[in-house]
C-alpha cells in the first residue's frame, strides 16, 4: 500500500477498507495527493470538502470556541450553514474532538473535509501565532516569567512544555525560522502588540490574537532573560543576544530593545550559523563578473570592497569569496561585528565595544599574527580605513564592506573619510556594489502582456523576444508572488584611467563613465539581465534602482547622450 495511505491509516482519515476501495478505483500510477484521497472520501461519505483558500473566515463562529481545543484536535470552524455549523477537518474517523466541541458548546457540528496542511496554515492565519498558548493566560494566576537558560544554547522543542509566555515567545521564533524570516518585530502601539516578519526583504503582518496587547510586558521580559539583559531597566536602549537550536539548526540571534511611546519596542535579526556557503559560481554572477573575482582572489595584496545598503547580501558573498580561498596555505583572519558564519579553518574575531575591542584596536592586532587574508567586517571610520590601505601596502589581500550607493561611489567616500587620494589609488584593486532582489515564484508566475509591460520593455531596452514575467501570488509563496532572494552586481576594476581620475580627486560621476568605457556592467544592467531570464520583475529591479539609471545605461549602450530628465515618479502606479 502506497506510504500517503498507510500514513493517513495511522492517522485516521482513512480505513484500511476505504484505502483498498481507492486504490481498486485509482492505479497506484496516478499521481497520489492527500486532497485526491480526501475528495474521494467527502464524495464516498456524502460530507463536504472545502476549499479553504476561497471562504472568508467567520470571526463570530471562531469565537464560539476555545482556541487550544481547535489547535489540538486541528478542527477550524467556517461558518453557520443550514443551522450547523461546519467544521473543517483532515480526520473524518477521529470524532472525539468533535465529540468534546459539541459537549461544551451544546452546538450542532457538521464535518466537512480539507487536507491537514491546508488547515495547519489557515488556523495560523485566522486564530494567530500562539493563539493556544494566549488563550491558557487567563486560567492562569500570579504568572511569573523565569530565566530557565542552563546553558550557552537554549533547545526550543524542550522548551514547548514550559510556561505559557516562554512557550508563546518559543512559537514565535520557531514560526519565524521556518518561514526563513531575517528579522522579527515586536512594536507595542496604543491598543496592540504587532508582530511582523521580515522575509526576503519585505516585511509581513503576522496574525495575532487580540488580547495578546496584554501580555506584552511579560513578552519583552522573557526575551530580555533569554537575552541576559537587565529586565528592570525600562528607560534606555539595550543590546542582547540569544542562541538557539531547532531540528539541529543552529541561530543566533541579535536583540535590540529600544522603549517606544506604549512601551518596549525588540528587533531580534536571525542569523542562521549551519546556513551551507556556496561557491562562487552558486552567487548567480554574469560571467565577466565571475571571472573578475577569481581574478582578485589570486591577488597577494590590495583592498577589494563590496558595497550596498545594509541587508544587500554583503558579508555572504564575501564569505563565499574567503571559503575559494581558505586552504592550508594561507592565514585567513576575520574581525566582525557580529560574526555571522562560523568558518573552519578561518580565524574570527567578534567585534566587543564593551570591552574596548574596536575595528581599528582589533586589526592593528591583527596584522602582528602574519595573516595573508584579512576580512574587516566594515570600514566605518577614517582609523580603520587607514589601517586597512596600510595593511594592503605592506602586502595582505583586504576584504571589506562599505555603505555606498555603487561602485564608483566607493573611492570618493574612502577620500572623503580621510584617506589620501594617492593611498587609495595604489591599493585598490576592485569595488564591487550588490543589491537584492527577490525571485518571481515559479509555481504562479505570468508572462506579463500589460500595456506598462510592453512600454517598459522598448524604454529599458529589453531583448524582444525575451518573455518578461509578473508576480502573482498562491499558496506556496505566501501569496506575495515571490521567493527566495538574488544578488544582482557592479564590479568595476581600478585600471590606470580610474587611478588617475581618483589622484585628480575627480567626481563619482567621472569615474562611473570610464569604469562603463572599461566593461563595467551598472546594477540596472545586471538586474535587466535578471528580468530577461525570467527570474524577477521589471518591479523588483526599479525597486533597487531607477529609471533613470536604466535609461543612461540603455543610453550608454547605444552611444548617445542620456536622457535630461526620467523622474521615478513618472512611473505607472503597477510599477511602483
Amino acid at each position: 500500500m502506497p506510504e500517503l495511505l498507510g500514513r493517513m491509516i495511522a492517522a485516521r482519515q482513512l480505513t484500511t477498507t476505504d484505502a483498498r476501495a481507492f486504490l481498486a478505483q485509482h492505479p497506484p500510477a496516478d499521481a497520489l495527493t492527500e486532497e485526491r484521497v480526501l475528495r474521494w472520501l467527502a464524495h464516498e461519505y456524502g460530507v463536504g470538502y472545502a476549499a479553504l483558500d476561497e471562504l472568508e473566515p467567520d470571526k463570530q463562529v471562531l469565537s464560539l470556541f476555545p482556541a487550544r481545543l481547535l489547535l489540538r484536535d486541528e478542527l477550524l470552524p467556517l461558518r453557520r450553514a443550514d443551522n450547523y455549523i461546519e467544521i473543517a477537518t483532515s480526520r473524518l474517523f477521529a470524532t472525539q474532538g468533535l465529540d468534546g466541541l459539541k459537549a461544551l458548546t451544546g452546538l450542532r457540528l457538521r464535518p466537512v473535509l480539507a487536507p491537514t496542511e491546508v488547515i495547519q496554515r489557515e488556523m495560523k492565519k485566522r486564530l494567530g501565532v500562539g493563539a493556544d498558548t494566549i488563550d491558557t493566560l487567563d486560567d492562569e494566576a500570579g504568572l511569573q516569567v523565569v530565566d530557565d537558560e542552563n546553558g550557552t544554547d537554549n533547545n526550543l522543542d524542550e522548551a514547548a512544555e514550559d510556561a505559557s509566555i516562554i512557550r508563546f515567545v518559543n512559537q514565535v521564533l520557531k514560526d519565524a525560522i521556518e518561514l526563513r524570516a531575517s528579522d522579527v518585530h515586536l512594536e507595542p502601539f496604543e491598543d496592540e502588540l504587532r508582530i511582523r516578519y521580515r522575509i526576503d526583504g519585505i516585511l509581513q503582518e503576522v496574525p495575532v490574537p487580540a488580547q495578546i496587547k496584554r501580555f506584552q510586558p511579560a513578552i519583552v521580559a522573557r526575551v530580555k532573560i533569554l537575552s541576559h539583559l537587565n529586565i528592570a531597566e525600562k528607560r534606555l536602549p539595550q543590546d542582547g543576544r540569544i542562541k538557539v537550536r531547532i531540528e539541529d539548526a543552529e541561530v543566533d540571534i541579535r536583540v535590540s530593545i529600544i522603549p517606544m511611546l506604549h512601551g518596549e519596542a525588540v528587533v531580534m535579526r536571525l542569523l542562521r550559523q549551519n546556513s551551507k556557503l556556496r561557491g562562487a559560481r552558486d552567487l548567480g554572477m554574469g560571467e565577466r563578473e565571475l571571472s573578475c573575482l577569481e581574478r582578485v582572489l589570486q591577488l597577494p595584496h590590495g583592498i577589494v570592497l563590496v558595497t550596498g545598503p545594509t541587508g544587500s547580501g554583503k558579508t555572504s558573498t564575501l564569505y563565499t569569496a574567503l571559503n575559494e580561498i581558505n586552504d592550508s596555505e594561507r592565514k585567513i583572519i576575520t574581525i566582525e561585528d557580529p560574526v555571522e558564519y562560523q568558518l573552519k579553518g578561518v580565524n574570527q574575531i567578534q567585534v566587543s565595544e564593551k570591552s574596548g575591542l574596536t575595528f581599528a584596536r582589533g586589526l592593528r592586532s591583527i596584522l602582528r599574527h602574519d595573516p595573508d587574508v584579512v576580512l574587516i567586517g566594515e570600514i566605518r571610520d577614517q582609523e580603520t580605513a587607514q589601517i586597512a590601505v596600510q595593511a594592503s601596502l605592506t602586502g595582505h589581500l583586504v576584504f571589506s564592506t562599505l555603505h555606498t550607493n555603487d561602485a564608483a561611489g566607493a573611492l570618493t567616500r574612502l577620500v572623503d573619510m580621510g584617506v589620501e587620494p594617492y593611498l587609495v589609488a595604489s591599493s585598490l584593486e576592485a569595488v564591487l556594489a550588490q543589491r537584492l532582489v527577490r525571485l518571481l515564484c515559479p509555481h504562479c508566475r505570468k508572462i506579463d502582456t500589460t500595456p506598462e509591460s510592453r512600454v517598459y520593455r522598448t524604454k529599458l531596452g529589453i531583448a524582444p523576444k525575451a518573455d518578461v514575467y509578473r508576480a502573482v501570488g498562491c499558496r506556496e509563496c505566501r501569496n506575495t508572488g515571490y521567493h527566495g532572494r538574488r544578488a544582482i552586481f557592479e564590479w568595476m576594476d581600478s585600471s590606470s584611467e580610474i587611478r588617475s581620475l581618483i589622484l585628480k580627486n575627480s567626481s563619482t560621476d567621472a569615474i562611473r563613465d570610464s569604469a562603463r568605457r572599461a566593461g563595467m556592467k551598472t546594477l540596472s544592467e545586471d538586474g535587466r539581465r535578471l528580468v530577461e531570464e525570467g527570474i524577477t520583475t521589471i518591479e523588483e529591479v526599479l525597486s533597487v534602482t531607477t529609471v533613470h539609471e536604466m535609461e543612461s545605461d540603455k543610453a550608454a549602450a547605444e552611444g548617445r547622450a542620456a536622457p535630461a530628465t526620467a523622474a521615478p515618479a513618472a512611473l505607472p502606479r503597477s510599477l511602483i
